[in-house]
């Protein structure tokens, strides 16, 4: 004869087993709930191609991805420290200060393509840079911008508006879609009416 205890705990030991087996049939019957991958895609595709590009920063060769600049107003410059162009450091740094609140970013690219103009070590570019003119606008390593050797970046604005820079101190506009607008001489200074005139375009795009 079977005591009340052994019964009870074989009737316990029947059910636990029993929902084990549901368990076990129903996960089989149901997939398991996958979480969906997290994905950064959207946000490489919100930049255009023409900023798809890494470079060092000057003062410390730290690398900047240029899709950070994705949705502004892009003034691209090559730049040099001993050219009679240089003073134009000082209007830059104005219309990045005066701008920038609006979304206007301007991007300064050393280069010692145009005279040798530029032969300094990337902590003598920026220590000029900002001594002089206090440039707190982005600055990168010195690069080629022209002929076989022209970086990336350069490359394609080269490309887009089939213009390559001439000289130190060229600049191209690049409006808030990525869309390369128009560039400008060296001799066209950072208060010129139609380069202010353009930016401003953009910027109310």
């Amino acid at each position: 004869m079977t005591s009340p205890f052994r019964f009870a705990a074989l009737s316990a030991f029947g059910i636990a087993s029993g929902l084990l087996a549901s368990t076990a049939a129903f996960a089989q019957q149901t997939p398991a709930k996958v979480s969906a991958p997290v994905t950064t895609t959207a946000g490489a595709k919100s930049c255009p191609a023409v900023l798809h590009q890494t470079f060092k920063r000057l003062q410390d060769e730290t690398p900047q991805d240029l899709c950070q600049y994705a949705g502004k107003v892009v003034l691209v410059v090559n730049t040099a420290s001993y050219c009679g162009y240089t003073k134009q450091y000082e209007g830059l740094e104005a219309l990045y200060s005066k701008y920038a609140p609006q979304g206007l970013v301007v991007l300064g690219f050393p280069s010692n393509d145009f005279g040798n103009q530029e032969p300094g070590s990337a902590k003598e570019i920026a220590e000029f840079c900002y001594n002089t003119y206090g440039v707190k606008f982005p600055m990168f390593a010195k690069t080629p911008v022209t002929g076989a050797a022209a970086n990336p970046l350069y490359a394609s604005l080269i490309k887009s508006t089939g213009k390559a820079p001439g000289w130190n101190f060229h600049k191209y506009l690049i409006g808030r879609d990525g869309k390369v607008i128009d560039n400008f001489p060296s001799k066209v200074t950072p208060q010129d009416k139609n380069l202010v005139g353009a930016i401003e375009k953009a910027l109310a795009s």
